[in-house]
């Protein structure tokens, strides 16, 4: 066999792989590139030579930004401002919020990561105006597609096209120059949804639904006891407890006043020092006038936020909550530990421990030296959101909420949310204004973003989303093969054989629909690895500038709107949305038109053949 009959026959057994959907796709990808190494089309190195490809290694980095903005809270916080902006008004101006916050977020942090940000709070959202979640996931996530084409971040197709671009010596598109596409495609998304999508949606609720962390602390409190009665003081300059050991703070004179804990100021975990600084925190449970008296007499800063709830005093951007349950065959089991105690760590503190949903506190426990520990107890934890991320990993304990997961949906815009921000601004600009190429930038913000604390090395490793990482480097090799062996050329010859004088428009057309055909059954990503070298054939073989033809391919690659499968978003949505396989293509059909007027119409206007 030829290697044009290779690589045809590689891609056809690819696409039927991809469609049959029985097998990982890494494992797709990696057979493809073996495959080429194999059968003699590619060297062992140009077969693998996908994986050190600058565009690869941006693509790695978007995900540990978009990883760092959620971590931190600024997703959050977008997604309260969408609850504010909506409260509740009609349909149409929550479809207008949602559809342009998520639009945004997709062109700074990618599409699968601006839906998992927002996937939740939407689905809040319909929950508390009694609305179908069916009415508004799949907008979500529409939206989100045509909100990839505004900026080079927005989808690895973008990245993908820019390179190519470059490589065919017409130069790489600019950071925002896809929203000269993306503008109208967002535009015309946006009004098929509103004017249709209330016929073409089903009126359905999903039988499982994303957990709802925004009234958590709440719960907490509530549950075991602490909704009042628990009060955070400052220590003043002027008080007579800065510079001494916390042993001499004595509440002999308040019993109706206990001391949780002290507190570092700064970081609000359990003081470590010997010695209570100005700033430090006292941590106080019990009577309110008792408090009062207490911070008046030793001239703590007792101001009206330290009287309200405790879930504010406990649970806020420096600090949360954890709940614990002690298994069976725990080494805790049968430890003694108190209300007020501090963890072995010195980083958590005991709040309140319960024995069948009961606190079992009491005097007989305190006298015995505390409560011991039994299989099944419960514990609630207080300490930095780093500390409950550190030390709650421990096996004789079962979390029963994420506090990572927690902190996330709960408490917007927390620690390090203003250097996660200013680093994505700082690479927005690198990317926009050129100084750097694409991979560099895209380091240099993840590289920013461990050094300063918002990630680790090892969650910005969770972070990455490996299997495209690896799809796109395991695939990038059949796109030289098919350069290479001039299997790109005599699709694109036939393909301008087949459209004959009709000319450049005619091509948009033909690429399209073989885009667009192909992006509902697998990846657009592979589907674009897999026309790309198609497009710039056929632009040089008609004698046109590639450029509207690779940005009309992606147009068409974004497109993916007639099935569940086509995307992983699609398919995000269609649980908590209770969508079927069916419903997808009833409202994915006007759009997948209107993103053709686009890619074979509009795009010509702004990028001249």
């Amino acid at each position: 066999m030829s290697p044009i009959a290779y690589t045809a026959a590689i891609i056809a057994t690819i696409i039927v792989l991809f469609v049959w959907n029985r097998l990982p796709v890494v494992v797709i990808a990696m057979a493809t590139a073996l495959a080429l190494w194999a059968t003699g089309v590619l060297t062992l190195g140009q077969s693998l030579g996908g994986f050190g490809d600058p565009a690869v290694i941006f693509i790695a980095t978007l995900f540990v930004v978009s990883a760092a903005l959620e971590a931190t809270g600024v997703t959050a916080w977008a997604g309260q401002l969408l609850i504010a902006g909506a409260g509740e008004q009609s349909r149409t101006r929550l479809l207008l919020l949602t559809m342009s916050l998520v639009a945004l977020l997709t062109a700074l942090i990618s599409v699968n990561g601006a839906v998992a940000a927002l996937l939740p709070v939407v689905v809040v959202i319909a929950v508390r105006l009694r609305w179908n979640s069916s009415q508004l996931l799949m907008p979500l996530v529409f939206a989100a597609h045509a909100g990839s084409k505004l900026a080079l971040t927005g989808s690895p197709v973008n990245v993908l096209v820019s390179d190519a671009a470059s490589d065919a010596g017409v130069g790489a598109f600019a950071f925002f120059e896809f929203a000269l596409a993306g503008v109208p495609a967002l535009a015309g998304t946006m009004a098929i949804i509103l004017f249709f999508g209330k016929r073409l949606l089903p009126e359905r609720n999903g039988a499982t639904m994303p957990a709802d962390f925004s009234r958590h602390a709440k719960t907490l409190v509530e549950q075991y006891g602490l909704a009042t009665g628990i009060y955070r003081v400052r220590v003043r300059r002027t008080s007579p407890l800065a510079g001494s050991p916390p042993s001499a703070i004595d509440l002999a004179d308040y019993p109706e006043l206990k001391l949780v804990a002290v507190q570092e100021g700064d970081s609000a975990a359990p003081l470590r020092r010997p010695i209570v600084a100005e700033g430090d925190y006292l941590l106080l449970r019990g009577d309110s006038v008792s408090a009062a008296a207490f911070a008046g007499e030793k001239h703590l800063a007792f101001r009206e936020e330290a009287k309200s709830a405790g879930e504010e005093t406990l649970f806020n951007q420096s600090s949360g909550l954890a709940e614990v349950v002690i298994p069976p065959r725990s080494g805790l089991i049968g430890h003694s530990v108190f209300p007020g105690m501090v963890t072995e760590s010195g980083d958590l503190i005991i709040l309140a421990v319960q024995r069948g949903g009961a606190d079992i506190e009491s005097d007989a426990s305190k006298q015995r030296g505390g409560i011991e520990l039994q299989a099944g107890d419960t514990m609630l934890l207080q300490g930095t959101w780093k500390a409950l991320d550190n030390h709650l990993a421990d096996p004789d304990v079962l979390v029963v909420n994420s506090p990572d997961l927690v902190r996330r949906q709960a408490v917007p815009m927390g620690p390090g949310a203003r250097q996660a921000t200013a680093i994505l601004l700082a690479m927005v600009v690198l990317l926009a204004t050129g100084i750097v190429p694409p991979a560099v930038a895209g380091l240099l913000a993840a590289g920013a973003i461990i050094l300063s604390g918002i990630m680790t090395v090892q969650q910005s490793y969770r972070a990455i989303d490996w299997t495209t990482v690896i799809l796109v480097g395991a695939m990038m090799p059949l796109s030289t093969a098919m350069m290479e062996t001039g299997a790109a050329k005599l699709l694109a010859d036939g393909l301008v054989e087949i459209v004959g004088d009709a000319g450049p428009i005619a091509l948009l057309a033909g690429l399209f629909v073989l885009t667009a055909l192909l992006g509902q059954l697998i990846s657009n990503t592979a589907t674009a690895l897999i026309v790309i070298p198609v497009a710039v054939a056929a632009a040089t073989t008609m004698g046109v500038s590639p450029r509207p033809v690779l940005m009309s391919t992606a147009v068409a690659a974004a497109a993916a709107f007639l099935t569940p499968i086509a995307t992983p978003t699609n398919l995000m949505v269609m649980g908590p949305g209770g969508y079927r396989f069916g419903d997808y293509w009833k409202l994915g059909l006007p759009l997948l038109i209107w993103f053709f007027v686009v890619a074979v119409f509009v795009v010509p206007l702004i990028w001249r053949f």
